[in-house]
């Protein structure tokens, strides 16, 4: 049940990750090119807040 479950999420990542290109490439480019003009540390953070709102999301729904 677990994989069934993982393969699930995974394959709602891969939906949303393609929205962005393909509705709007230009905005995609933009996007990249903006992480890539950030700092590693203001990425670190970003990374983090998103790891924390993923958490919390799990939480509030498993609870």
């Amino acid at each position: 049940m677990v994989g069934k479950e993982l393969a699930i999420a995974l394959a709602l990542l891969l939906i949303l990750e393609g929205l962005l290109p393909f509705l709007s490439p230009a905005a995609l480019r933009r996007a990249l090119q903006a992480i890539h003009d950030i700092s590693d540390r203001q990425l670190r953070m970003i990374g983090l807040g998103s790891m924390c709102a993923g958490i919390a999301l799990l939480y509030i729904v498993n609870d």
